[in-house]
């Protein structure tokens, strides 16, 4: 049983996390991606954990930020590793299909296939500004390292990859079963995905290559640093 600020639980622990705040953030990811944002009470989503709606608001004031909250975690760790890659330098080719395999690996773990949470109305709303310019930065890595790798900036394809990318969210959506833990070797899904980056700029891969990405996966997934205390609350 999770304990911590707040009112005392009605319930024992009925979601995974690690405190009633991750408890929260599963129950209204599952809500907002099932049931839809607008048809989501903050009453439900508390009843889905277990505690008092009152208990609820002592870790999010609004509903508004829980979305904002869901939206960073699918952004925010990619970046973290996105960053680490463009500062390590090195085959721009290898660093894409490096940031592509894990940010699609990304996409795989978290429970709810939140990436689904973009395409809501509701995530347009200017309070959402920090995700997207998170969003934008990271997309931005993208360009630059196909940019890169195609020698001209200006090359339409540049934009490709990171869509390629969250295609991951719609194939997800169609195959709940490509779904991957959190750690253990890389996913093939997510090997795929890379793949298909780097072919569309033109590079076909090679296992060299493939090996040395995952390396860097493995490397530098996990091991990007906090960037302190920006993550919406």
């Amino acid at each position: 049983m999770v304990t911590g600020p707040g009112r005392p639980r009605l319930v024992e622990s009925r979601r995974p996390g690690a405190s009633g705040r991750e408890e929260i953030l599963d129950a209204a990811g599952e809500l907002f991606v099932t049931r839809g944002f607008a048809a989501t009470s903050t009453r439900a989503i508390a009843d889905s954990v277990g505690i008092r709606q009152a208990s609820l608001y002592h870790h999010f004031p609004t509903k508004e930020s829980i979305l904002a909250a869901l939206l960073d975690s699918t952004v925010e760790p990619s970046l973290r590793y996105a960053r680490t890659l463009a500062e390590l330098g090195g085959d721009p080719a290898l660093l894409l299909w490096a940031l592509t395999a894990g940010d699609s690996w990304n996409l795989l773990t978290d429970r709810s296939n939140l990436g689904r949470l973009y395409l809501i109305p509701e995530a347009d709303a200017p309070g959402l500004s920090a995700f997207h310019a998170k969003r934008r930065e990271l997309h931005g890595i993208y360009r630059t390292l196909a940019a890169q790798v195609v020698a001209d900036p200006k090359d339409p394809r540049c934009a490709l990859p990171a869509r390629v990318t969250e295609s991951v969210i719609a194939i997800r959506a169609d195959d709940p079963t490509i779904a991957a833990p959190a750690d253990g070797p890389l996913p093939a899904p997510a090997g795929l995905v890379a793949d298909s980056a780097l072919r569309i700029l033109g590079i076909e891969p090679t296992d060299t290559l493939r090996a040395a990405g995952t390396e860097l996966v493995a490397a530098h997934r996990h091991a990007a640093p906090s960037p302190g205390d920006d993550r919406p609350e």
